[in-house]
Formats: C-alpha cells, sequence, structure tokens
C-alpha cells in the first residue's frame, strides 16, 4: 500500500521522534453487536435451504466460478496520491437462493464469505478500472495492504473472518427488485436495502447489484498513518454478479 521512497519518508521521521500517529485503536460499539461463531456455513446454508425446498418451489446454489465479487476500497489523507485504491475480490463463497412457488417476493437468499481468503489487487481486475487503479503494485505492496486491511487495527479477520449477507424482505417484480439486507460483520450487524437486477428465473438465476459499507458503522477503524497524513476512506463499494443453478425442487427435476 505505502511506496518505498515513502517508506523511508515514514521511518524516518519516526526515529527522530517527528509526527508518529498510528492508526487509532478500535473502537467496539455494544450496539447491534451479535453473536458470529466461526462454523461451517455451507453445511449450515445447506441444511436450512434444503427444508425450504421441501417446503416447496426451488433452491438456487451459487456457483462462485460463475459469479463475481469485488469489494473497491479507496485512498484518503493528505498524502493520498502517494498511496493506491484497492480491488478486493472473493473467489470463494457459499450462497443460496430460495424460490417458493408464491414467488420471488417471498423468497430468500444468503451469502457468506472469508476475509481471510479475499485476494488482494487482482491485476486483472485493476486493469479494467482506468487510471484512478492503473499503479502496478509489487508482492510486497498486496502483502502490506493485506496485513494493514485486515489487521487487528481494522477489519480484526481472525477474530471475525466472515461477512454475512442475509434477506430480510424482497421486493418488485423481475427484472427489478428491492431487497432489505442485514450484513454481519466485525461482530456487528447492521440493515439497508438495495437494488438487484435478476434475470432468469424460474430456469436460472443471475443477480447484480452493489451498494456502500462504512467500516465504522460495523466497529471498525479504517487504516490511518500519521494522523491521517495516509489512509483509506471509510466507505468501501461492494459489486457482485451472482450465477445460480437449481439445486433443489420438489415438484420437478432442477
Amino acid at each position: 500500500m505505502i511506496p518505498r521512497k515513502l517508506a523511508i519518508v515514514l521511518f524516518s521521521a519516526a526515529a527522530a521522534g517527528a509526527l508518529l500517529s498510528c492508526s487509532a485503536p478500535l473502537r467496539t460499539s455494544q450496539t447491534g453487536v451479535v453473536s458470529i461463531a466461526a462454523s461451517s456455513d455451507h453445511t449450515d446454508l445447506q441444511a436450512i435451504y434444503f427444508e425450504l425446498g421441501r417446503a416447496g418451489g426451488r433452491v438456487f446454489s451459487l456457483a462462485p466460478k460463475d459469479s463475481m465479487v469485488r469489494i473497491y476500497v479507496f485512498r484518503a489523507g493528505r498524502a493520498a496520491r502517494l498511496g493506491h485504491n484497492h480491488v478486493l475480490s472473493a473467489p470463494e463463497f457459499t450462497g443460496f437462493f430460495h424460490l417458493p412457488t408464491s414467488g420471488a417476493g417471498n423468497g430468500r437468499f444468503d451469502l457468506v464469505f472469508r476475509l481471510d481468503q479475499l485476494e488482494i489487487d487482482n491485476p486483472a481486475y485493476r486493469s479494467t478500472l482506468g487510471a484512478a487503479f492503473s499503479a502496478v503494485l509489487s508482492p510486497d505492496d498486496i502483502e502490506s495492504t493485506r496485513q494493514h486491511l485486515l489487521s487487528a487495527d481494522n477489519l480484526e479477520a481472525d477474530r471475525f473472518p466472515f461477512v454475512r449477507i442475509h434477506s430480510l424482505q424482497i421486493s418488485g417484480e423481475a427484472p427489478k427488485f428491492a431487497a432489505k439486507i442485514q450484513v454481519q460483520m466485525h461482530g456487528q450487524s447492521r440493515e439497508m436495502w438495495l437494488p438487484l437486477d435478476v434475470e432468469g428465473l424460474p430456469d436460472r438465476l443471475s443477480v447484480s447489484g452493489s451498494f456502500v459499507l462504512r467500516q465504522t458503522d460495523f466497529g471498525a477503524q479504517p487504516y490511518s498513518l500519521l494522523g491521517g497524513l495516509l489512509s483509506v476512506q471509510d466507505e468501501v463499494v461492494l459489486d457482485f454478479k451472482l450465477a445460480g443453478a437449481c439445486q433443489f425442487d420438489t415438484s420437478t427435476n432442477c
């Protein structure tokens, strides 16, 4: 994340006893805290959706290899031009959608991925995003970014490895839907609405959308160095395109 020239300057400043201000300690609010166990989410969700399918309708299993989940993190601070924007992707996740016989409005979906399995700054993804993501990052830069974003000073991936997205309500009609979702991250839970583009039902599932997460809403402190001289923005963008195939249907073969 930090160019070598800047790292040398910062080291010198620290050695000289000049401005030395690390990122602020994590402040975890007790409001909205939920207990998140590091259990086998795929097995748990598969059992839940098997029971939903038995009650009627179709269950779709999301396919990571045919899907895309990406998170965009943006540089900030007075020295932002010396930093980089970042692309995080989830090559592995677990996801299901239940389409009941009464229609998608009464459906349910869940998506779960692990922060410690995120891929950081894949060059192929960065190359499609224009000038703001054009910098070529070295393996050392990428590993430094991983450590900063997932460490105890930021998202605490060791302690809170999972991000969970669960639908609470679905409104609209194909191909345009609005979903009220619950997002669980960093040991806390928040609710929000997001628009969805859905195609292919009832034979297949293709859904796309995006939404904004503020790290501080979940009690996480965005990475910051030297009193905010170089930092990342609080807001991150989560963009997704998900594809799924029918896995279970009580009335007909998928």
